[in-house]
C-alpha cells in the first residue's frame, strides 16, 4: 500500500509533460511543419512556396516608328525587300545632260522607242535594256517614287522628276515605296526576269511620259539638249 501515493506522483508528472508537449507544439509557428515519419518530437522547417507562374505573360512592347528591329525579330509585313548595294558608275551623265542610265553599266539597247502613230495605237512605249536577274536597277534622275508594286503580274517603279516628266521601270522588285526621295543613280530594286520579248536573260522596259498618255523616247534624254540658232534679220545695235 505505500507504493500507491509515489506511482500517483509519476502519474501525475508524466501528465503535466505531456500537457506542456503539447501546448509547446500548439504553440509553434506556421512556418514550422511537424514531421510525419521522422524522429518522433523532430520539427522540420518548411521551404519557401514558389511564387506563381504568371498564365498571361505581359503583351510585347510595341516598337517606336523608324527604330532598328529587336533582335531576332521577325520582318515587318508589306516590306520593301532589301535593296542593292549603288553600283560604281550609277548616276554618271553625259556633260549638259540630266538622266543618266538606269542600268549599270551601260547597258545594251534591246529595242528602242517606237512611238504610236495615234494616242492608243500600236507602238513601242519605252526602250528594252539588256541586264541581267537581280541586277540594281537605279533612277534615273533625281525625283519621287511615286508607285512601286505589282500591275498585272510586273513589279513596276515610278518616279516624278522637276522637269515634270515621269520615268517607269518593268520588272523590278522594289526596295522603295512610295514617297520616297532618290538621287540619280539610287537603286529602286532589283531587275526581275520575265520581261516578254526580251531576246536575252531579262531586259528592263525603261519608260518616260510627259502626261498621262505622251510616251517618250527615253534615250534622248541620255544626250544633252541641242541648241539652235535661228536666223535674225535685225540690224545690230
Amino acid at each position: 500500500m505505500p507504493r500507491r501515493p509515489a506511482a500517483r506522483a509519476r502519474l501525475r508528472a508524466l501528465t503535466v509533460l505531456v500537457a506542456v508537449l503539447v501546448t509547446a507544439l500548439a504553440a509553434a509557428p506556421p512556418w514550422v511543419a511537424r514531421a510525419g515519419g521522422g524522429t518522433p518530437g523532430r520539427a522540420v522547417v518548411a521551404a519557401p512556396a514558389a511564387p506563381p507562374v504568371d498564365a498571361d505573360p505581359a503583351p510585347p512592347i510595341p516598337a517606336v516608328p523608324g527604330s532598328p528591329p529587336a533582335p531576332g525579330a521577325p520582318p515587318p509585313q508589306n516590306a520593301p525587300a532589301p535593296g542593292p548595294q549603288r553600283p560604281p558608275g550609277a548616276g554618271l551623265r553625259a556633260p549638259g545632260a540630266h538622266y543618266a542610265w538606269p542600268l549599270a553599266p551601260v547597258p545594251a539597247v534591246a529595242q528602242v522607242f517606237r512611238k504610236p502613230t495615234f494616242r492608243y495605237g500600236r507602238g513601242h512605249r519605252g526602250a528594252d535594256l539588256a541586264g541581267a536577274p537581280g541586277q540594281a536597277v537605279l533612277a534615273a534622275r533625281e525625283g519621287v517614287v511615286v508607285f512601286a508594286g505589282p500591275v498585272a503580274g510586273r513589279g513596276v517603279v515610278s518616279v516624278n522628276h522637276p522637269d515634270g516628266l515621269r520615268s517607269t521601270y518593268e520588272p523590278v522588285i522594289a526596295s522603295v515605296t512610295a514617297g520616297t526621295t532618290v538621287a540619280a543613280g539610287d537603286p529602286l530594286g532589283r531587275l526581275d526576269a520575265g520581261h516578254p520579248g526580251c531576246p536575252g536573260a531579262t531586259c528592263l522596259h525603261w519608260g518616260i511620259r510627259r502626261d498621262r498618255l505622251d510616251h517618250l523616247d527615253p534615250l534622248v534624254l541620255l544626250r544633252p539638249p541641242r541648241m539652235r540658232l535661228l536666223p535674225w534679220d535685225g540690224a545690230p545695235p
